[in-house]
């Protein structure tokens, strides 16, 4: 079955997705899942884990609700919070399969004798800040105030990487608002640049300073479905993914937001080894090991399908580079920044100043007009206001090989 999250956003006319194609997998032997995780092999995570697994990082998975009981991630799933249910937990998902599929390629640990069998994500160490604001295929809170509510909440609540798998074809300005206000808090902001496999932007994907993901296969080719108008930054593996499901099952799926989680925790992994980086350095040290299959070697970057290519995360950990200026390849938060907008609780306190200032014209008018009737005899007062694949040879390790089209 095709599975489409649509979300009611903007005015009731832009459309918030989930975007992933989900099947449920055969009936498996739980260890026998772990050999279809192609993506590890291709990443070589083995090599990976020597290095980094993101320990101290909290990734936010804005989406529809984690289930923190799947065996594959007990223990990496915080209580979160429920953007569409008067605020509750958001880390006992049952119904909606999407945010668990997400949290696990993120940070699933597997289970069993070693945690051999089941899925095992990218950084099994890192923790997952589950925030609901998607069920049952509509969003409930009308608008993308949901969205925005939960980006703030995951940057004032330690997250330091925002997983947005879901796309809409309107920018709405308190969703613009929120990206901004993670940028300026120092969050790396991960969202898939959209599933319609046609030029259009998607948003949050398109915002500045947003990681746009496109979706590859096994052999490092986009797929066919990877939307290309986002302003791609990157690419990672998103078809034939496996992932954990709906009760404590499991399934494949294709689609960028599978493509988002594995990006996400790429830069869980970074965030865990070089702690003093940017958003911006560790999306640099991303960019800066990325590479594109072969045949488009010599192909000006960044391609608007490949961005700067597939990520390689064991070369973007170990290798030699720079940190670089604080924004690397993100642009830079506007000057209009959301850190400047009042939160609630300060909201009153530019009345208040702009009250003491109405009340000193008027003392001072009052005065003046005292004097000009002496005078004059006319007295004038002003007051101001203030307004399932088999592991081929992998391009994405670091063994392989192609141009460094980086600067």
């Amino acid at each position: 079955m095709t599975f489409k999250r649509w979300m009611t956003a903007t005015c009731g006319t832009a459309l918030l997705c989930a975007i992933s194609s989900v099947h449920l997998a055969p009936p498996a032997a739980a260890d026998s899942i772990r050999d279809h995780q192609w993506a590890l092999s291709a990443f070589d995570a083995d090599a990976i884990e020597k290095v980094s697994t993101g320990r101290g990082v909290t990734v936010a998975v804005v989406d529809t609700g984690v289930d923190g009981t799947h065996p594959d991630l007990i223990g990496n799933v915080l209580p979160g919070k429920d953007f569409l249910s008067g605020g509750g937990r958001a880390d006992h998902e049952t119904d909606n399969v999407h945010g668990t599929a997400m949290a696990s390629l993120i940070a699933g640990h597997g289970h069993g004798p070693g945690n051999a069998a089941g899925i095992k994500g990218l950084a099994p160490d890192a923790k997952i800040l589950p925030l609901r604001v998607n069920v049952d295929g509509k969003l409930q809170f009308g608008s993308t105030k949901g969205v925005a509510q939960a980006i703030r909440y995951a940057v004032d609540h330690g997250a330091s990487v925002i997983n947005l798998s879901l796309a809409s074809p309107n920018g709405a300005p308190d969703l613009e608002e929120s990206v901004r206000y993670a940028q300026q808090k120092g969050a790396v902001v991960v969202a898939g640049a959209g599933n319609d496999g046609g030029r259009k932007p998607n948003y949050p994907a398109s915002f500045p300073g947003v990681i746009s993901v496109g979706a590859v296969d096994s052999s490092g080719r986009i797929w066919e479905k990877s939307n290309y108008g986002s302003n791609n930054l990157l690419a990672a593996p998103g078809v034939d993914n496996y992932s954990a499901g709906l009760n404590h099952q499991y399934q494949t799926e294709s689609g960028t937001s599978d493509a988002t989680a594995y990006v996400s925790a790429a830069a869980a992994l970074l965030r865990s080894k070089f702690p003093k980086l940017t958003a911006g350095q560790i999306a640099n040290r991303l960019v800066k090991t990325a590479k594109l299959p072969k045949p488009m070697k010599g192909t000006q970057l960044p391609d608007k399908r490949y961005g700067y290519g597939f990520i390689r995360p064991y070369s973007a950990l170990t290798e030699d580079i720079p940190a670089g200026p604080k924004n690397g390849p993100l642009p830079a938060p506007s000057a209009s920044s959301s850190t400047a907008t009042p939160s609630p609780s300060d909201s009153a306190a530019p009345d208040a100043s702009a009250s003491k200032g109405r009340s000193a014209y008027v003392v001072w008018g009052v005065a003046g007009a005292a004097v000009l009737g002496l005078l004059t005899g006319v007295a004038v007062v002003v007051v101001k206001r203030r307004r399932p694949a088999v592991p081929p040879p992998s391009p994405y390790s670091r063994r392989a090989s192609g141009p460094d089209p980086r600067q």
